[in-house]
């Protein structure tokens, strides 16, 4: 089956698009937008993770569940929405612990996370379609074996590379994870239900960057610049 992927990431996962489940999914999408739902994000933006962050860039791995289901959030990038839109409020949260973990840091105006991608942060989510206004719809149809054979790759074919898992969901998959060659860091979700049962103060953006700097990558900057006018 053929699909638009970044070279890089089509040379480790070209071999899923052509099993069984993936061809099943790929029906189930079809059979969605022909029975007049609208799907999030847009076709074009469903590989926008991989995209943005060649598997040859990697450095980190954030780990989200579903894309927002509302109107011109999702783009194909965990907890990241488009230019224009508010942060929501998982977001809002992630800033906050950023202002007090980061020198410096200024809460942004814009909840577009791009500028993480493109320095090796793969935001990832665990189901990479939603039905709008219908969140977790689309879990259980075949996206989770494939993001989960991306966590195995990543895992196998990589080293060195810092995993943030954020809730008990994202935890979970702390087991497809080899703790021996990989970073795991841990924490509450950033949800306003649970941040301040351990998100606040988790300190996980400073301690992937002494990480970095402890084998010799580039650092990630946080800040997101100011958009311009």
């Amino acid at each position: 089956m053929a699909v638009e992927m970044e070279p890089s990431w089509l040379q480790v996962l070209g071999d899923e698009f052509d099993k069984d489940y993936m061809i099943k999914l790929k029906q189930f999408l079809k059979e969605e937008k022909e029975a007049g739902y609208k799907i999030y994000p847009k076709g074009s933006d469903i590989f926008n993770a991989f995209w943005k962050t060649p598997f040859t860039d990697l450095k980190v791995v954030i780990l989200g569940q579903d894309p927002y289901h509302g109107a011109n959030q999702a783009h194909g990038l965990s907890f990241s929405v488009q230019k224009g839109i508010n942060p929501p409020p998982s977001l809002k949260n992630i800033y906050k612990e950023l202002q007090t973990d980061i020198p410096g840091f200024t809460i942004p105006e814009t909840g577009d996370l791009t500028e993480w991608a493109e320095q090796g942060v793969l935001l990832l989510n665990a189901t990479l379609t939603v039905r709008a206004s219908s969140p977790g719809s689309h879990q259980k149809s075949g996206w989770e074996i494939f993001t989960d054979t991306v966590i195995n790759k990543i895992s196998e074919k990589k080293e060195g590379i810092i995993f943030l898992l954020w809730g008990k969901f994202a935890q979970n998959k702390s087991e497809l994870i080899d703790a021996r060659k990989h970073h795991i860091l841990k924490a509450a979700h950033p949800s306003p239900y649970s941040a301040s049962n351990g998100f606040f103060g988790c300190h996980h953006f400073s301690k992937t960057n002494e990480i970095l700097k402890k084998e010799g990558k580039r650092e990630i900057d946080w800040q997101i610049s100011p958009p311009t006018p």
